[in-house]
């Protein structure tokens, strides 16, 4: 019997030992200030496929933003890292970018994605695993808002303004400054941001006594001869045409509407904003369209964001890098505030944010809708250049 309890006793020595090694081991758990495990945040964006520029931009800005953050000792003393996931600008790649980035790579936020119907899709992973994740320029009112329910989906975050606000300044520009009472509108019969930017501009042009001659659809990635809608258009003669879509159509039914001697002006929403639309339908026949923005490049309250991407990638940022780089540091600012990495301790610190001050403008959110209150820009394209035209301040 001594001979066995020794042996038990060695035993369970022995066990104890090696349970204390690997404990030792083992990957801290959320919130753990271990300074050589590293704070990873999943990037799920639109990195190849129709929207790419959109998360190219993006993909860059957030990494500008961490390693300014890293050159300072990083945050809670550990460093960020982007663990980029590329959603191929499509919902059900995004679905599955969003799953590996929270169940394989353990991230403790998601940024992205950049277009509203790609974010749109991850929303159920990061809300069954309660991951926070913030678009940076998703602006369909129901990313953050369950339309069903009329409830604030609590783990969805945004960094820009909503479809209403854009649509509602859209309208008023129409109505106001280029002094349309009649309009088409054009829209992407598969995205939910074209949509919704539509429904929106539609509300608000009848509010102010415009009169919609028609509307016609198309879609994205699959149709790139749109002079049939646009002979309908035409015969219509409206003052000018609401174009909701993403850069690679609105350049092509642009182009493709000059040519057919549409001369009226074309306006749409804040997917017109990359340089690669002039490349799609060319400077001259870009004259006389506008669109609404988040920022305008040339404003002096970028300057130093502009110079600093500009010295790292070598090219001007668009809107949508500016918006990649406020979401970065809103979640730099909210693991901060929170002194944790903890998802739960994440959410609330977002939610409760106040004053950020961001390249984009300020933000507060609302903690009722995650929405942030901010103004927007209306851009002019002139001889192959986006130019301000005007600041528009929310109502």
């Amino acid at each position: 019997m001594r001979l066995f309890s020794k042996g038990f006793s060695i035993g369970m020595i022995a066990l104890l030992s090696i349970s204390l090694v690997a404990g030792c081991g083992t990957t801290p758990k959320s919130g753990a200030s271990d300074a050589s495990t590293p704070i990873k945040v999943g990037g799920n964006l639109e990195l190849s496929g129709g929207t790419a520029m959109f998360g190219q931009a993006a993909k860059n800005a957030i990494t500008l933003a961490f390693d300014q953050q890293n050159a300072k000792g990083g945050v809670l003393g550990r460093q960020l890292e982007l663990v980029a996931a590329d959603n191929k600008s499509d919902a059900g790649e995004s679905t599955a970018a969003v799953t590996k980035l929270v169940t394989q790579d353990k991230v403790v936020a998601v940024i992205g994605s950049m277009t509203s119907s790609v974010t749109l899709a991850a929303v159920p992973v990061v809300t069954d695993n309660k991951i926070p994740m913030i678009s940076p320029s998703g602006t369909n009112a129901k990313l953050t808002v369950d339309p069903a329910t009329g409830q604030v989906r609590p783990w969805i975050f945004r960094a820009c303004f909503i479809d209403p606000f854009q649509g509602q300044v859209g309208a008023n520009f129409a109505l106001t400054n280029l002094k349309a009472k009649t309009a088409a509108v054009i829209i992407d019969q598969k995205s939910d941001y074209s949509k919704g930017l539509a429904d929106a501009f539609v509300t608000n042009f009848k509010k102010g006594n415009g009169q919609i001659t028609g509307t016609e659809q198309y879609v994205a990635g699959s149709d790139k001869d749109f002079r049939s809608i646009l002979t309908r258009i035409k015969a219509e003669n409206p003052d000018m045409v609401w174009l909701p879509g993403y850069y690679q159509e609105v350049g092509l039914i642009v182009k493709q509407a000059r040519e057919l001697g549409m001369m009226m002006p074309f306006m749409g929403g804040d997917g017109w904003d990359d340089p690669q639309l002039f490349n799609i339908a060319g400077n001259d026949v870009l004259n006389n369209t506008f669109y609404v923005d988040h920022v305008a490049t040339d404003d002096p309250a970028l300057a130093t964001f502009v110079s600093d991407y500009k010295a790292k990638f070598n090219s001007v940022p668009n809107a949508m890098g500016a918006l990649g780089y406020d979401a970065a540091n809103m979640l730099i600012k909210a693991i901060d505030d929170a002194k944790s990495t903890d998802p739960e301790k994440l959410r609330t610190a977002l939610e409760n944010m106040k004053g950020f001050k961001g390249v984009g403008g300020d933000i507060t959110i609302d903690p009722k809708t995650h929405n942030p209150q901010k103004s927007a820009v209306i851009i002019a394209n002139k001889n192959g250049k986006p130019t301000f035209v005007t600041r528009v301040a929310p109502q």
